[in-house]
């Protein structure tokens, strides 16, 4: 009697599990005689004749595009020297003030130059008794009264004295020192009465108008660089861009860096910027007056490539294959896969598919 009853209990085990198997598809086979909605919505995605999906778009123009980078530098003075004395020497007149601007040849300080003076009265004397001794010998040797040995001796006399005057006059010229260019003076670094020699610097003279900007940019752009390419440029005490060009570049690569050193000039009248000043550079490596540019949102990245949607002829999305170029904060240069007047879509780029209606909201 159990072993009957096991064997019903199981056989109504399998009958539910069979017929909640099959219920499904009976139930689906009844629906699909009633109705025919139960398949994809025809105004769904893809679809052909559903309500059409607002978008933005903007029509492609030429404009121009400046590829440009963002790097630091460091300003740097037109000229700049710590001036140092060429001879050793007494002090004897200080003749600028700290901070002051000075011209080219401008006299700063006086040496004392006693003994050369003395020396160079005492060759004046020597070289008027032997300029009298080659004209009198001279004279001679034209009436052949004395032999040209004679006359050559008194003339090598006469041109040594000469040399000897100069070379004093040489050593007198470094008793003063002047400004080398047109600069200002630093803080003085000797008093008068102190005796000072090649290794004492005196002051620091800086030109700073105009001014230099070092800075290095990455090798892989080293084949765009070219003298006279502008650069913009601002400090941390003033956003205010200011304009300089490239005059030079070193013709090799730092291999420890793997950058290129740039220097750019530009013109400082107020003084504005001093030398050791941090800048911040916006470097131009080159302008395209006729670039086709998009919005960075409207650019799909895809195994194999990039795409775009455009509106179609028909009005319905379209999709197109690009090659990209130039990036910017908001824009990617298009190189081709694209024409001048398309419209692109900006918005709604990722419900949209190939062949969907849309309507486009123009945006530019």
């Amino acid at each position: 009697m159990k072993k009957q009853t096991k064997v019903i209990l199981v056989i109504g085990i399998l009958l539910i599990i069979a017929v909640s198997f099959l219920y499904p598809r009976f139930g689906n086979q009844g629906g699909s005689g009633g109705s025919t909605s139960s398949g994809p919505s025809s105004g769904g995605p893809g679809g052909g004749g559903g309500q059409p999906l607002p978008v933005s778009v903007v029509k492609l123009q030429k404009e121009a595009l400046s590829n440009q980078l963002q790097v630091s530098g460091t300003i740097l003075p037109n000229e700049a020297v710590d001036l140092k004395p060429e001879i050793s020497g007494l002090v004897r007149r200080i003749n600028f003030k700290e901070g002051q601007y000075v011209t080219k040849g401008t006299p700063l300080v006086y040496l004392n130059d006693d003994e050369l003076q003395a020396q160079f009265q005492r060759l004046q004397y020597t070289q008027k008794l032997f300029e009298t001794q080659e004209n009198r010998q001279k004279q001679l040797l034209a009436r052949e009264a004395i032999s040209q040995e004679e006359y050559d001796i008194v003339l090598n006399q006469f041109n040594t004295a000469l040399s000897d005057i100069k070379l004093v006059e040489a050593q007198l010229q470094k008793t003063v020192i002047r400004a080398p260019f047109n600069g200002i003076l630093g803080l003085r670094q000797i008093s008068e009465g102190s005796v000072i020699n090649s290794a004492n610097v005196i002051v620091s003279i800086v030109n700073i108008d105009p001014i230099k900007i070092e800075f290095s940019i990455p090798e892989r752009y080293s084949s765009q660089v070219s003298v006279g390419a502008p650069i913009f440029f601002s400090s941390e005490s003033s956003a205010e861009e200011v304009q300089g060009r490239v005059y030079a570049f070193e013709p090799q690569i730092d291999a420890a860096t793997r950058t290129i050193k740039l220097r750019a000039e530009s013109p400082n009248k107020g003084g504005k910027f001093l030398p050791g000043m941090f800048v911040k550079i916006r470097f131009v490596l080159e302008v395209k007056e006729d670039a086709l540019m998009v919005p960075a949102e409207s650019v799909i990245p895809e195994l194999s490539g990039y795409k775009v949607f455009v509106v179609g002829a028909d009005g319905k999305a379209e999709q197109r294959m690009i090659e990209i170029g130039t990036r910017t904060d908001t824009h990617v240069q298009i190189l081709s896969g694209l024409n001048e007047g398309d419209m692109v879509l900006t918005t709604g780029v990722m419900q949209v598919r190939q062949g969907m209606p849309i309507q486009p909201n123009q945006v530019n």
